[in-house]
C-alpha cells in the first residue's frame, strides 16, 4: 500500500511534547445516560436478529437485560459540528490527549460484569471514565502512542461493568513503506458465520454510536487521505458480532468477561467470516475473525458463566 499525494504529512513528538500528553494521565470524567430502548431494537435490526421488542419495568429492575456490549450504544459524543476535526473526530484534546499522530483505532479492550448486578432497560447509570496511562514507542512503522482508558459503569445497585479500553495513534503510511506479515487465521472452529460489511451496515452502525470517523463511511477520504484500499470495518462492530455468536449459539449464556485485540484492519471490500470455539466445559469460549484470504484480524476470549 503506497501513500497517496494527499496523505498527512509525517508528525515527530519530541520528549516535551510526550511529557505534555502524559500530563493526561488521570484525568476524568462522569457521564450520566438512561438505558433506553430504542437504540437496543435499532441494532437488533442491524445485526439481522430477531429479537423480541425490549421492555422496561418499574424501577428498572426487570427491565430486558442490555446484551453484552451493547452498553457502546449509550454515553454517545455530542460535540458540535464546529468541533470536530478532519477526520470526524472532535479535535484532539479535551478528555483524550492532543496526540497529533493522524491515524487513531479502537485496538482492543478488557470487559468484566458483575455477575448479580446486570444492566437492564429503563436504568440510570453512570459511566466514570479515566485515562489510565499514556505510553510512548517507536516501532518499525514509526512512533506510536498507545492511550489507555478505564471505564467503570455503575447503576442504582452499584459497579456492573468494567472496561478497560485501548487506544492507538500511529502515523500516516510512507511510500513504499512494507507491510507487516499477516497471521494465518486458526481453522476448524465449531461455529462461524460469514459478515458481509457493506456500507449500509457500516453506516448504520456508525449512526447507531454516533460515530463520525470518516474512515468507516467516506470511501474517498479513507482512500485519498489515509490510504486504505477501503471503508474500515469498525473494531467495535466485530467484536460486537464476535459475541453476538456466541449469543446465537448459546442463547442462555451469560458473560463475565470479555477480552480482544484487533490485529489487522477489515474492508468493506469483501465478506470476512467469525469463528468460535468453546472449551470442552463451555466457560470458556475463543473467538477470532478472519479476511476473505483467511488472515486473522481480530481475536478474543470469552468466559460464560
Amino acid at each position: 500500500m503506497t501513500t497517496p499525494p494527499t496523505a498527512h504529512a509525517s508528525v515527530s513528538l519530541s520528549p516535551d511534547d510526550v511529557a505534555h500528553l502524559q500530563t493526561w494521565q488521570g484525568h476524568s470524567e462522569t457521564l450520566a445516560d438512561s438505558l433506553t430502548t430504542a437504540p437496543v431494537a435499532a441494532l437488533s435490526a442491524t445485526l439481522d436478529r430477531d429479537d423480541p421488542a425490549p421492555t422496561v419495568e418499574s424501577g428498572g429492575d426487570n427491565g430486558t437485560e442490555l446484551p453484552p456490549l451493547w452498553h457502546w450504544l449509550y454515553f454517545l459524543p455530542h460535540h458540535r459540528q464546529s468541533e470536530l476535526g478532519p477526520d470526524g473526530h472532535a479535535r484532539r484534546g479535551g478528555f483524550l490527549p492532543p496526540v497529533q499522530l493522524p491515524r487513531r483505532m479502537w485496538a482492543g479492550g478488557r470487559l468484566r460484569w458483575a455477575p448479580t448486578n446486570p444492566l437492564r432497560m429503563g436504568q440510570e447509570v453512570h459511566r466514570i471514565s479515566r485515562i489510565e496511562s499514556v505510553i510512548h514507542k517507536s516501532g518499525r512503522s514509526g512512533e506510536l502512542v498507545f492511550v489507555l482508558v478505564r471505564h467503570d459503569i455503575r447503576n442504582a445497585k452499584g459497579l456492573a461493568l468494567t472496561e478497560e479500553h485501548d487506544i492507538v495513534y500511529r502515523p500516516a503510511p510512507k511510500p513504499g513503506e512494507a507491510i507487516t506479515a499477516p497471521t494465518v487465521a486458526g481453522t476448524g472452529a465449531a461455529w462461524h458465520r460469514e459478515i458481509v460489511p457493506d456500507d449500509v451496515l457500516l453506516f448504520r452502525y456508525s449512526a447507531l454510536t454516533f460515530n463520525g470517523h470518516r474512515i468507516h463511511y467516506d470511501r474517498r477520504y479513507v482512500t485519498e487521505t489515509e490510504g486504505y484500499p477501503g471503508l474500515i470495518v469498525h473494531g467495535p462492530l466485530i467484536a460486537t458480532l464476535l459475541v453476538d455468536l456466541v449469543r446465537r449459539h448459546v442463547p442462555a449464556a451469560h458473560f463475565l468477561t470479555f477480552d480482544f485485540r484487533a490485529v489487522r484492519p477489515t474492508f468493506d471490500l469483501y465478506p470476512f467470516r467469525i469463528n468460535g470455539q468453546p472449551s470442552d466445559d463451555g466457560k470458556t469460549v475463543r473467538l477470532w475473525s478472519e479476511d476473505h484470504k483467511g488472515f486473522l484480524t481480530m481475536q478474543a476470549t470469552a468466559t460464560l458463566t
